[in-house]
């Protein structure tokens, strides 16, 4: 079923759907609407600060996410950790500013509370909304499979996991005998591939989607100038289970369709948000770490000969290589063409180091690294050029991760994915969550990330 979602998400189109332009503005007009409200409803005066809060508020929940088609508990735990993640950057962001005195604290209480309330509850009326819409007899549109392989029968169950709700699926057609399909579907065989027309035209069929393999091509294209002649709309569902498609979606290059397969998520307003995103957390939070900041680097120098930073070489954005830098936490500075990771125990950490690596402290140094571009505060995990010489050559999609900044933390890490990877399979684990990630990227996404990437600095102790 896994695959099934994932399927569904992999490819999307270039126009946005009516509901995902009006998920975009729902959860950021909310939240601004609901601070204008309660500070009118306590007489409270809107003001400079009042409006630079909005603004901020807007940038951070802006887009909003899609949730009306998701379960309820889903959208409900989802908008209480986006939420929660919101108010904590909020937070950081008055502290840092002096600013927290310029609110007045019932206010905020009552916007806090209330707001994600409001946002749920609006999720919710809308879901129920357009599904009775999409429900209607005269809203649904009839469709067929062509193919009844193992692909065929994954675009009918993610007809049946919508609930039957916008598609009515009538069943399957193939050439192939019984036992050359797949067991799912020979209950569901409507006819052969000359049948489909005839039967389109007759059922008044609305939608035919083809997922016979490539190397059906001249069959496809003889379906093709059939169905043609018949008012459904006909799609292609490719076979994409064998590689890994980041951000896939079809594209208009000068009236030529490009299929993208491969792409980073950050393009457009997306590489705006996600640079915004980093420069103002980045800022904050290097304001309020430069005490300890400075505490650090004194202690490396006083418990072991040595600098304070250790800079090593590791692959960024499109796989260029860029210096990263981390507090020194070994007596030694790997750096060239073998660099051997550190184990559980290792000799060459020092004790402080141990401490460092074990709550991540040693990482802080990368928030430099962010401001100047070279990372962000979230993403795949950056590994030394030569891990990633030996990586891309075992492990397939590797180097599909550095279609993105490398980040401090990432969804591998707060997954468990942390400290040494001394075998295949773990590194191969790492991979396929970062590139979930890109998959599902979003900006509510990375203030999830932060936030359980705090708790677990103090409560993991996987790291070493």
């Amino acid at each position: 079923m896994f695959q099934d979602r994932a399927y569904k998400r992999t490819f999307y189109s270039a126009p946005q759907s009516v509901t995902s332009l009006v998920a975009a503005f729902l959860e950021p007009t909310i939240t601004v609407a609901m601070f204008l409200a309660i500070s009118w409803l306590f007489d409270e005066p809107i003001v400079r600060s009042d409006l630079t809060l909005c603004l901020l508020i807007f940038a951070l929940t802006f887009p909003g996410r899609n949730r009306f088609w998701d379960r309820p508990l889903n959208a409900a735990v989802d908008i209480f950790t986006s939420w929660l993640s919101l108010l904590f950057i909020l937070l950081l962001c008055g502290y840092a500013t002096r600013s927290l005195g310029l609110f007045k604290l019932e206010v905020m209480m009552w916007w806090a509370l209330a707001t994600p309330v409001l946002q749920f509850a609006a999720v919710f009326l809308g879901g129920v909304a357009l599904r009775h819409v999409a429900s209607l007899p005269e809203n649904r549109r009839a469709a067929v499979v062509v193919g009844a392989g193992s692909l065929g029968v994954k675009v009918a169950r993610a007809f049946e996991a919508q609930g039957g709700v916008g598609v009515r699926f009538l069943g399957y057609f193939d050439d192939r005998a019984d036992d050359r399909v797949d067991v799912d579907a020979t209950g569901s065989r409507l006819g052969n591939l000359k049948q489909v027309a005839a039967y389109v035209r007759e059922h008044g069929v609305n939608e035919v989607y083809i997922t016979l393999p490539l190397g059906s091509q001249p069959r496809i294209v003889e379906l093709m100038e059939q169905v043609q002649g018949t008012t459904a709309s006909v799609f292609f569902v490719p076979d994409v289970f064998g590689i890994s498609i980041i951000q896939g979606r079809l594209q208009d290059m000068n009236g030529i369709p490009v299929v993208g397969l491969c792409e980073t998520p950050f393009t457009g307003t997306n590489r705006l948000v996600k640079r915004t995103s980093d420069l103002v957390l980045g800022s904050i939070i290097t304001l309020l770490i430069s005490p300890l900041f400075l505490a650090i680097a004194i202690g490396v120098r006083l418990t072991s000969p040595g600098p304070a930073i250790f800079k090593q070489r590791r692959n960024g954005l499109d796989g260029k290589e860029v210096v990263v830098y981390k507090f020194r936490s070994m007596r030694t500075q790997d750096d060239g063409t073998v660099v051997k990771q550190a184990t559980k125990d290792d000799p060459r950490i020092t004790p402080f180091g141990a401490f460092l690596r074990r709550t991540s402290l040693d990482e802080l140094p990368q928030f430099i690294n962010v401001l100047q571009g070279r990372m962000s505060i979230v993403g795949p995990r950056p590994h030394a050029v030569a891990h990633n010489e030996q990586y891309r050559q075992l492990i397939k999609a590797y180097m599909v991760r550095h279609k993105v900044k490398p980040g401090i933390t990432g969804w591998a890490q707060i997954h468990g994915h942390r400290g040494e990877t001394d075998t295949i399979e773990k590194m191969q684990a790492r991979v396929e969550y970062d590139l979930e990630y890109l998959r599902n990227w979003s900006l509510g996404l990375d203030l999830q990330i932060i936030a359980r990437t705090i708790k677990l600095v103090f409560f993991d102790r996987h790291a070493y």
